[in-house]
């Protein structure tokens, strides 16, 4: 029973609840950004000679290479790339960026050694790398 309530702790932590919420929005994502490939932007830079990336494919000693389709996971890959880093990464930055600038700067824990220069504790009185008397 021991291990029933750890794992009950462990599934109700929200840490889990939120992960499993952003795993079913980023299914749901990969979806839109998969139409918005395949029905938007490919028909679009096929246009100029009327190309179809979805339909593209080799035949090599029977075996089909859908090449076409790798195409449009790469254009899909891309965008959700762009998207991640423009809506998400980018203001994440930027608001640690900001906090960070209203926070003072932490004191000093070590002091350099005159004699090796090495960085050495704030308190000590030898050091711990040259042995000289601090």
């Amino acid at each position: 029973m021991p291990v029933l309530n750890e794992f009950r702790t462990f599934i109700t932590k929200g840490n889990v609840a939120d992960l499993a919420v952003a795993v079913i929005i980023g299914t749901a994502f990969n979806a839109v950004i998969i139409a918005l490939v395949s029905d938007v932007i490919t028909p679009l830079i096929g246009i100029p000679g009327k190309l179809d990336f979805s339909s593209l494919s080799f035949t090599i000693n029977g075996s089909v290479f859908q090449i076409g389709l790798f195409i449009n996971a790469v254009i899909s890959f891309l965008v959700i790339a762009v998207v991640v880093f423009f809506l998400i990464v980018r203001p994440i930055s930027k608001i640690e960026e900001r906090r960070k600038k209203g926070q003072a700067a932490p004191a000093p824990n070590t002091k350099q050694c005159p004699e090796c220069l090495s960085q050495i504790p704030l308190n000590a009185k030898r050091c711990m790398y040259c042995t000289s008397t601090v």
